[in-house]
């Protein structure tokens, strides 16, 4: 198994888990220091893994990994785990160029890379699977989180047309799309939130608000959950298409499935603070439970 991302949130959780069910991972991170600490921590429990560090974002870098495994294994990697990624919050006419280039790379096009790499070994065994951990903000989208979502929606449609693409070839293609838990990405979310709004003092108000909230760490659920679903979509002999993890995920998007925009777009400007809901609003932020900011 390549699982990325593995530093850290569901991407660490998935190695160790897979490891410790008897697979052989190699867990791409981003530094030498992560690497050891995940290989020290994998071998508390006598797992098999092998962490390294590995920029995604590489191209060549990439292509030497996947053949150094597939030296190292006697074939490629049988299963491809894509957890790298980023996130920054911020309304999207103040979010830089080479802010939205990185979700782009990290959140779509590394994703994309690597499975194409892995494809030729997957297709020359006949067997293979690709799970692409992506985000309900792909679906259910919030004010500041534009760019990031864009990047999740593209990832979305890639997974789903690679899927068509594959079908009948052994490869299973499938992808998680999660809500809020805990991994690094809140911090970075959080501290893309610290600079005060150049456009609306009530943009620099919900940006504290939403700041102080991805901090409030007592919120929010461990990876387990996820990269429990991650584990259960490699090994089951038909996994589903797409795995929607967290109650928070499962709740915003059937909201967006079923409410109209004038009716969702008030409610979603609510609960980040931008405007005061009406009586409407607030019955249906209560119905479901919807925490505002």
């Amino acid at each position: 198994m390549l699982v990325t991302g593995a530093g850290n949130g569901i991407g660490r959780v998935s190695s160790l888990r897979l490891a410790d069910a008897g697979y052989e991972v190699f867990a791409a991170v981003r530094t030498p220091e992560e690497a050891e600490r995940l290989t020290d921590e994998a071998a508390r429990g006598a797992a098999r893994l092998h962490a390294f560090p590995l920029d995604v974002t590489d191209a060549e870098a990439c292509a030497a990994a996947v053949a150094e495994i597939g030296d190292r294994t006697g074939a490629g990697p049988w299963g491809l785990v894509n957890a790298a990624a980023a996130v920054t919050a911020r309304a999207v006419e103040e979010t830089d160029e080479e802010e939205i280039h990185r979700l782009l790379e990290l959140n779509l096009l590394a994703a994309g890379r690597l499975a194409r790499l892995v494809l030729p070994g997957m297709r020359a065994r006949g067997a293979g699977r690709i799970v692409t951990v992506s985000s309900v903000s792909g679906r259910a989208v919030l004010p500041w989180l534009g760019w990031y979502s864009a990047s999740r929606a593209a990832v979305t449609a890639m997974t789903h047309a690679l899927r068509m693409e594959t079908a009948g070839t052994g490869i299973r293609v499938v992808l998680l799309e999660h809500g809020v838990h805990l991994t690094g990405l809140l911090e970075e979310a959080a501290g893309s939130l610290e600079r005060p709004s150049t456009v609306s003092p009530d943009f620099t108000r919900s940006y504290r608000a939403a700041a102080a909230a991805l901090r409030d760490r007592a919120r929010y659920t461990p990876a387990g959950e996820p990269a429990a679903a991650v584990h259960r979509a490699l090994t089951v002999p038909r996994p589903a298409a797409r795995y929607v993890v967290g109650r928070d995920a499962r709740v915003g998007a059937a909201l967006d499935a079923c409410l109209p925009y004038r009716w969702g777009d008030p409610l979603k400007r609510a609960l980040l603070g931008l405007t005061t809901p009406r009586p409407a609003t607030r019955a249906l932020a209560g119905a479901f439970r919807l925490p505002r900011l």
